[in-house]
């Protein structure tokens, strides 16, 4: 396990080794040119923080859909009626 200061705390960091196609491997290469990245870590890192932010973002999305499907209340109609509206008004799309 590697251990890195920063700024006032001890992070640890484990190691982690992630075989990569050529492909995949230029393009991280092309990232790093750039100059956003230290090197192919800090990319990696930075790509796994946004996918779990993203991640995030996805389960309060559905949790506000399930909300407001349950405020919406209970359509007692018969599930055949409802669902030839909704086919009467995707056929007027």
């Amino acid at each position: 396990m590697a251990v890195r200061a920063r700024k006032g705390y001890v992070e640890h960091m484990n190691s982690l080794t992630v075989s990569m196609p050529p492909a995949l491997q230029s393009w991280i290469d092309a990232r790093l040119a750039e100059g956003k990245y230290t090197d192919a870590a800090d990319y990696l890192r930075d790509l796994v923080r946004r996918d779990r932010a993203h991640a995030s973002d996805d389960v309060a999305m559905l949790r506000s859909m399930i909300e407001d499907g349950l405020a919406s209340g209970i359509d007692e109609r018969e599930p055949e009626e409802v669902l030839r509206e909704v086919m009467a008004r995707v056929g007027r799309g």
